[in-house]
């Protein structure tokens, strides 16, 4: 008698267990519950005891290592998604119109936060001392527009500073986001005008960024274990004190980003004729690991995962939309963020702001988001809003000790926004794979991520579901 097994038979972890966004939900709750922990046991952020110190180990490594591909993926993830977008049909008319409702989603966003502003009042009575000056990086117009211009190819600054106490020089080499950016689009415009020539160039470009992609998958795998950190050093750092002190600035900041979130976007797809409830389901992971991580170009290979499995957008559109979107667009930290910051300085330093003052909030927060860069934080965009609107620089050092909390929430909206701009250009334009988008259980992104093409830009299986939209090169 023979006996057979089967590997359908074998005991498997309910999906809930393995999949990632219920291994973040239980991530987010276990930092908290380690941030009290080491807080109540006298962790601070000049003197953390042991379990701080870890925590804050774990956090800073996780985001390390976020940024170490961070240049890379920039780079080539422009470049693959300018020759993408040249193979789609209606190219111009696709871009053209994701760069219109970019401006329009911004311009809701940044509308919603000087409203909360003047509702809230956050810069009256908050009880803190004006400082006595700011030392840290201001913007301007000016030294926006200048830092367009590539200093050197790679985009480097290269900086040295001197210690008077032990006499010794330290340099600090640190990339220009803004500088690659530029550089990106014009090798990837130049690669399309060369044409035939330039395609081994092309497809070295499309297998680097897969590479690249492949290394960040393994990366974003261990957000859970990131989660725990910086979440946890989060609370044991800030805690329920520094919030309190400015209570009514992160209120409004955070009332203004739940209404976009959730309101100002259900409402634009319900326009649209898509539900939000599979918006939501679909775009979930990605708007978790954002509001982790707090970088939208770390977390643009989930984001542009879910927008094609999830919600059906076709692959070489995707492919050109998420990635500009990851660095252009922030509902978050470029329109509900400087516009409640700028009423709170003026409020504070007893300025009145007229309807110029406002309406520069909003052409800065509608242009002026490029400047974000799609990297954690966005005092240089606070500055350029204050710089504009002719408000004391020294305000931003109030709100400070408070940004890398407002920072996670502003993420998690700016990934959002940058899915579902291309969701609803797609369905506009007829191109939205609606029964992917309105499935009953959108996939797991990490399932068959080994047979699975990491996007089009490696140039695989994801193009050959676009073969209405792909025209033959010449």
């Amino acid at each position: 008698m023979s006996t057979q097994t089967s590997t359908s038979t074998k005991p498997r972890l309910p999906r809930w267990m393995t999949a990632f966004g219920p291994q973040v939900i239980a991530a987010l709750i276990v930092g908290v519950i380690l941030g009290l922990v080491a807080k109540a046991t006298g962790s601070t952020a000049d003197d953390p005891n042991a379990l701080g110190q870890t925590l804050q180990i774990i956090g800073s490594s996780y985001v390390s290592l976020l940024r170490t591909a961070v240049i890379p993926l920039i780079f080539f993830a422009i470049i693959a998604s300018i020759a993408n977008l040249s193979q789609v049909s209606n190219a111009a008319r696709l871009a053209w119109k994701t760069l219109l409702w970019f401006a329009i989603t911004a311009l809701i966003a940044v509308v919603i936060g000087i409203v909360l502003g003047t509702v809230f009042q956050p810069g009256v009575g908050t009880g803190q001392e004006t400082p006595a000056g700011y030392d840290g990086g201001t913007g301007s117009w000016l030294g926006f527009l200048q830092g367009l211009i590539p200093s050197n190819f790679l985009g480097l600054d290269v900086s040295a500073s001197f210690s008077p106490d032990d006499q010794s020089v330290s340099n600090r080499v640190s990339f220009n986001v803004l500088q690659i950016i530029v550089i990106a689009i014009a090798v990837g415009v130049a690669t399309l005008k060369i044409g035939q020539a330039a395609d081994p160039f092309l497809s070295f470009s499309r297998s680097t960024l897969a590479i690249i992609q492949k290394v960040l998958w393994w990366i974003i795998r261990l957000a859970p274990l990131g989660t725990i950190g910086l979440l946890g050093n989060a609370t044991a750092t800030y805690g329920w004190d520094t919030i309190g002190a400015l209570g009514k600035y992160t209120a409004a900041i955070y009332v203004g980003l739940a209404l976009v979130l959730f309101v100002v976007y259900p409402v634009l797809l319900k326009v649209n004729g898509l539900s939000f409830r599979k918006y939501f389901a679909g775009a979930w992971p990605a708007i978790q690991l954002a509001f982790v991580s707090r970088s939208s170009v770390g977390t643009l290979p989930l984001s542009q995962r879910v927008t094609e499995r999830n919600l059906g957008v076709p692959g070489g559109y995707a492919s050109f939309a998420v990635p500009l979107g990851a660095t252009t667009k922030m509902d978050g930290c470029a329109a509900i963020y400087p516009a409640i910051s700028a009423i709170f300085v003026a409020q504070f330093f007893n300025v009145d702001l007229n309807v110029i003052h406002y309406l520069l909030i909003v052409l800065v927060s509608v242009v002026g988001s490029a400047a974000t860069a799609g990297t954690t934080g966005a005092t240089v965009m606070l500055t350029l809003t204050l710089t504009t609107v002719g408000l004391p620089l020294e305000g931003v050092a109030l709100l400070l000790a408070v940004d890398p909390i407002l920072d996670m929430g502003r993420t998690a909206v700016n990934v959002a926004g940058q899915i579902l701009v291309p969701a609803i250009v797609a369905k506009r334009e007829g191109i939205l794979d609606e029964q992917t988008y309105n499935a009953a259980n959108p996939l797991d992104p990490f399932e068959e991520d080994d047979d699975a093409v990491d996007g089009p830009a490696s140039g695989g299986a994801a193009e050959d579901d676009d073969k209405e939209l792909v025209s033959s090169r010449s």
